[in-house]
């Protein structure tokens, strides 16, 4: 049992790691609302209206492909890794001058993650 929290924690730092952009939020405030992680669109412009932007991205994920083939050494096997291109939406939130902008990622249809832009000058 150790070893599956251990691995399974070394895969989520490992995941955390490989996540580009700024500092995680969790949740974007919203006149007293919080819209987080695996709340649908509808859910966010519900609690925080429309954005000032949306933005279509692509996100490079890590894919591991394992190829067998008789002949190979190592027992006939091997392990590809490759960067694969999973398309997100960004929505981008100003929450007023001297404040981060909120940018909110979404993944099939739900919040993936939520965290601070650009400070707004």
């Amino acid at each position: 049992m150790n070893i599956v929290l251990r691995t399974f924690a070394s895969t989520a730092l490992l995941l955390a790691a490989l996540q580009p952009g700024g500092a995680s939020a969790q949740s974007l405030s919203c006149g007293g609302f919080l819209a987080g992680v695996g709340e649908s669109k509808f859910s966010v412009l519900n609690k925080c209206g429309e954005p000032v932007l949306k933005d279509i991205v692509c996100v490079p994920r890590p894919q591991v492909e394992v190829i067998v083939a008789p002949g190979l050494r190592g027992g006939g096997t091997r392990q590809i890794i490759s960067q694969q291109c999973v398309p997100m939406e960004d929505w981008t939130y100003h929450r007023g001058q001297g404040n981060f902008l909120g940018i909110v990622r979404f993944y099939n249809g739900a919040v993936e993650s939520v965290r601070d832009g650009d400070r707004v000058q």
